[in-house]
């Protein structure tokens, strides 16, 4: 199934973008947890977790984000 069918799916059966992506995450705690604290409004724990699994990867949020940036200009 293509990725627009699958949400449309989703959507038609009443789900929201953020009930879509719970539906999707299942039962991954770290997840979850990512899940909740955006909800919450912890910007510094979804960062933090930004980080931290960036730094895993030999890559840094800083570079990362502004390499982003300028691909938008």
């Amino acid at each position: 199934m293509n990725p627009t069918n699958f949400i449309k799916n989703y959507m038609l059966r009443g789900l929201t973008p953020k009930g879509i992506v719970k539906q999707m995450v299942g039962n991954n705690p770290i997840l979850g947890n990512l899940i909740n604290m955006a909800e919450k409004g912890d910007n510094q724990g979804v960062e933090n977790f930004a980080r931290n699994v960036l730094k895993e990867r030999g890559m840094n949020l800083d570079e990362e984000l502004s390499k982003f940036k300028n691909t938008l200009k």
